[in-house]
């Protein structure tokens, strides 16, 4: 399935049924007086949250959504019944902005949150609603209000316990594709990466093991936060994960620079994405020497001020203990959030 992260699409509530002018018409009732019914509630255009989707892609190839129009009133005091509603499903994570891509409408965050982004119009009054003391027999019908029409913008920041960072070909594919069942495209150039991956990491093995969602953030260059390389887009993923894996190559010359060329770029996003939790790793180090290993870990440790796991993603040294690690930081970030509950 091709990942989709950002959408627009044009929305509209069903307008309000008309009213209905009508009069009673029995054979032995001398005096009938009016009997038009109400019109019905146009629809509403719901927005619903839900498991199992991802991505964004049903909304690549159909952007217009459009309710019911609420039904017309009828004779003897029938009122029209309401137009039925349309719902979008979207996926965990989805933010609703308006047409100026600016303003934000809804944030999609739970599973079964669904939020009424458009409302159907109300129905218009039939003859009967108007009858008085003083005017008998009305003829007056009103036609159903309209519904909301505008456009939005759907933008999907995946939610996850850790998000994988670092310059492009650090290894994040390869880590997600050998501990999970994602299948990440992996090659030796830059930007392999076009689309974040998500994968559910298994700690452990029978009834005690534990499970998180790790997604692939696509590669981090220079200048990052101003648009360069793939942009400010996939920055964005980074914000609802609870912690981030560091990777960085070691088999690149200067390490520590590029630690800190993500860390500058994590920064300058806002968002507090820098004050997130971080644990850094080596990774490559099937590659190096073990004298490289000990100088680059004791580099990228002065300069992270953290200790430095030391990993291949290929031969899986040292991913077992990484990957406890992590799952005791995303036990950690989880508590909060239950304790609020």
């Amino acid at each position: 399935m091709k990942f989709l992260d950002q959408a627009k699409i044009y929305v509209r509530s069903g307008n309000g049924g008309a009213g209905c002018a009508g009069f009673r018409r029995e054979k032995f009732i001398e005096f009938g007086g009016p009997d038009g019914g109400d019109g019905g509630r146009g629809g509403d255009v719901v927005l619903e949250c839900v498991d199992g989707l991802n991505t964004l892609i049903d909304y690549r190839y159909a952007q217009h959504f459009k309710a019911e129009t609420g039904h017309h009133g009828m004779g003897s005091q029938r009122t029209g019944g309401k137009g039925k509603d349309i719902v979008l499903r979207l996926p965990r994570g989805t933010q609703v902005f308006a047409e100026d891509n600016e303003t934000l409408l809804a944030d999609m965050t739970e599973i079964g949150q669904r939020v009424i982004i458009a409302k159907g119009g109300d129905g218009g009054y039939g003859n009967l609603h108007y009858k008085t003391s003083t005017n008998r027999a009305p003829r007056r019908a009103d036609a159903g209000w309209p519904g909301e029409e505008f456009a939005l913008w759907l933008r999907l920041k995946l939610i996850a316990d850790i998000g994988l960072v670092g310059l492009p070909n650090a290894g994040k594919s390869t880590f997600l594709s050998i501990n999970t069942n994602a299948k990440p495209k992996i090659a030796d150039y830059p930007f392999t990466t076009l689309h974040p991956g998500l994968g559910v990491v298994k700690v452990g093995d029978g009834s005690d093991a534990r499970e998180f969602v790790m997604a692939d953030i696509p590669g981090l260059i220079e200048g990052a936060h101003e648009g360069a390389g793939l942009g400010t887009r996939f920055l964005g993923h980074v914000e609802r994960c609870r912690a981030l894996l560091h990777l960085v190559d070691g088999t690149q010359d200067d390490v520590v620079d590029a630690y800190r060329t993500v860390r500058r770029e994590l920064k300058a996003y806002g968002g507090n994405l820098a004050r997130k939790k971080e644990i850094v790793a080596l990774n490559k180090t099937d590659a190096m020497t073990p004298e490289d290993i000990e100088a680059k870990r004791a580099q990228l440790a002065k300069a992270s001020r953290k200790a430095v796991h030391v990993i291949s993603g290929v031969s899986r040294q040292g991913v077992q203990p990484l990957l406890h690690e992590l799952m005791k930081l995303v036990d950690k970030q989880r508590s909060p959030a239950r304790d609020a509950a």
